[in-house]
Order: structure tokens, then C-alpha cells, then sequence
């Protein structure tokens, strides 16, 4: 099976993205710089018990997404417990409403934001009351 076992989000701005995704997701980072011959973060999401993965960030290599330009890749959902939260710290740290929360009826809330980097990435609580 070709299971998903790493992402890399690519960013301008490597101590920037860093702070936003660690004070918003709770996330660390390991200077894998040497390995890769750029600026690369490992990152470590969550406690290694739990499902999820783990990936990185890298220095992006091109010109940044232009604004309101459509995912022309992968786009990646954090799970998280409490959806407005997660929302404040989202917009409390840089990031922006890139499509505001909505129901995904009898499953979950999800949304989708802007990084710092202007990356698309979303999260999810899921909820069975959601409508």
C-alpha cells in the first residue's frame, strides 16, 4: 500500500512558518538542514501513539501561490478538538480565512485558512452534531 508517511509545506520564510505552526498546532521542529542541503525542518505533530504523521518544512524553491490561485497540489487537514479555537489561534498568529467553517452534517466542522507562507492548509473537529 502507498501509505502517506510524510508532507513537506514549502515556505518563504522559514522562522516565520516555524512560530506559526508551533503556536497555533502546537508543533516542534529538528534542523535537518545538514541532511538536505537547504533550509529543512523536520516536524514532530504529535505524540507518536496517536494516528497522524509527521513531515517537514523546506525552503520554498519558486515564487509563492499567488492569492485566490487554486491548489494545484496536496492541501493538509489538521484534526483539532475545538474548531473556534483553533480558528482564533489561527488568525491571532498571521494566518486568514481562506474558506470559512462549515458542516460537514452529522460528521464534522472543517474550514481551510491561509499560512503565513500563503499556503491552504485546513482543520477538522469532528462532531456529530454539525449541521
Amino acid at each position: 500500500m502507498g501509505r502517506l508517511v510524510h508532507f513537506e509545506i514549502h515556505v518563504t520564510d522559514m522562522e516565520r512558518a516555524k512560530k506559526f505552526y508551533g503556536d497555533v498546532f502546537g508543533w516542534s521542529f529538528q534542523d535537518w538542514t545538514e541532511y538536505a542541503g537547504m533550509p529543512y525542518y523536520g516536524v514532530v505533530t504529535g505524540d507518536e501513539n496517536e494516528p497522524g504523521i509527521n513531515g517537514a518544512l523546506m525552503q520554498r524553491q519558486s515564487a509563492p501561490p499567488e492569492p485566490n490561485q487554486a491548489i494545484n497540489g496536496y492541501s493538509c487537514t489538521m484534526g483539532v478538538e475545538d474548531y473556534d479555537q483553533a480558528e482564533a489561534k489561527i488568525l491571532e498568529n498571521g494566518g486568514q480565512v481562506a474558506m470559512p467553517k462549515y458542516a460537514l452534517p452529522g460528521m464534522a466542522w472543517q474550514g481551510y485558512y491561509l499560512d503565513t507562507e500563503g499556503n491552504v492548509f485546513g482543520i477538522h473537529q469532528p462532531d456529530a452534531n454539525a449541521k
